[in-house]
């Protein structure tokens, strides 16, 4: 019984020295945590593993948090697989078990990433002064695994500004705004109170977002009064928007604005309510 132990132990050294793990994690002197999206529209915390690739934490503006991380690799998996994620102590705190957090898609088409709970728990760690480790087989040898590690060093200060550039993103997303429908008070060029605030959340992301190249403003009427007399009403409504995001600062260029009077309803005139939808101005963005 002894000798089959014994040999069975040598089986199982061989065997671990026969197979091999690559290590990828930056060192003290080479860690390096940057804050590169600082806005109220998207935040990213990057770090950078050498001869790897790169680690990304982002959450962007939206009526919900959220938060994603994602693993940039040079190298995309040249199949299909999964890797275990763990939070592991660094060196300098020997004794301290780490646990698994999480398994992790790789895919070949694109980096793999974690959704916003694994990816807060992954900061949570990395906040104790933990490691968060990927680990994986290497696809281009059976015997062989990939460890790669996220550093603590140099992480606190970048997380800190981070947090609180997530605290000040936007409460609402492009997606929100994109197709805004503005309603106007009877026979006049006023807003009502919701067209108001849609119309300054409009105005804020403008602001902020140099992407959006044109801004299309409609303008349309009910069909009470003279044809001549609403087309008029619904250009004064449109441009009436144009200007005030001009004079918040918003180039001309990007935006356009037109009226189409009382084409184009989308309620029956017969009603009251029918005719408030009808007096609108529809604002279009795209992004390129």
């Amino acid at each position: 019984m002894k000798k089959i132990l014994i040999a069975a132990s040598i089986a199982l050294f061989v065997s671990q020295a026969s197979a091999g793990i690559r290590q990828y994690q930056a060192d003290i002197a080479s860690s390096k945590w940057h804050l590169v999206d600082e806005s109220r529209l998207q935040c990213t915390l990057s770090h950078s593993i050498p001869n790897y690739g790169e680690a990304t934490f982002s959450a962007k503006a939206n009526r919900s948090s959220n938060m994603l991380f994602e693993l940039d690799m040079l190298g995309l998996p040249d199949n299909y697989s999964l890797a275990e994620v763990r939070s592991v102590a660094p060196n300098w705190r020997p004794g301290n078990a780490g646990r698994t957090l999480a398994n992790m898609k790789l895919h070949k088409q694109f980096s793999p990433d974690l959704p916003k709970k694994v990816a807060w728990t992954l900061l949570s760690e990395l906040e104790k002064g933990m490691s968060p480790t990927f680990y994986y087989n290497d696809w281009y040898n059976d015997r062989d695994k990939v460890s790669v590690g996220l550093s603590t060093s140099r992480f606190h200060k970048a997380y800190q500004k981070f947090v609180s550039c997530v605290g000040n993103l936007l409460n609402y997303s492009f997606d929100d705004i994109s197709y805004t429908v503005l309603n106007f008070e009877f026979g006049s060029d006023k807003f009502t109170k919701a067209s108001k605030r849609k119309i300054n959340m409009i105005r804020e992301y403008l602001s902020l977002d140099q992407e959006l190249d044109i801004v299309l403003i409609d303008g349309f009427t009910d069909s009470y009064g003279g044809r001549n007399t609403n087309l008029k009403t619904s250009e004064k409504r449109a441009n009436k928007i144009r200007q005030y995001f001009i004079d918040n600062g918003i180039e001309p260029s990007r935006i356009e604005a037109k009226g189409y009077g009382e084409k184009r309803h989308i309620a029956s005139n017969q009603t009251v309510l029918g005719r408030a939808k009808n007096r609108r101005v529809v604002i279009r963005m795209d992004k390129p």
